[in-house]
């Protein structure tokens, strides 16, 4: 499981443990599971897709950045 975590500038958006995340990266999307190598990128307007056990959940975003470390997934964005 990944720890993810999506702030905005006005709030946190999200908290919890999630199977996998699809974000918009700037050179295209890519989507983070578990033991995910280390990886800071930008993101891009789009939208960010995580799956929880009860579902898919989605979120525009307009960019932002993702960091990913040992599960951790950490989304700064703006919305």
């Amino acid at each position: 499981m990944l720890n993810l975590r999506i702030i905005s500038p006005e709030k946190v958006i999200f908290q919890g443990n999630v199977e996998s995340v699809l974000v918009p990266g700037t050179l295209g999307s890519f989507e983070i599971l578990n033991n995910h190598a280390p990886i800071i990128s930008t993101l891009e307007d789009g939208k960010v897709e995580y799956a929880t056990k009860d579902g898919k959940t989605q979120l525009s975003i307009k960019g932002g950045f993702v960091e990913v470390k040992k599960n951790e997934v950490n989304l700064c964005v703006e919305c």
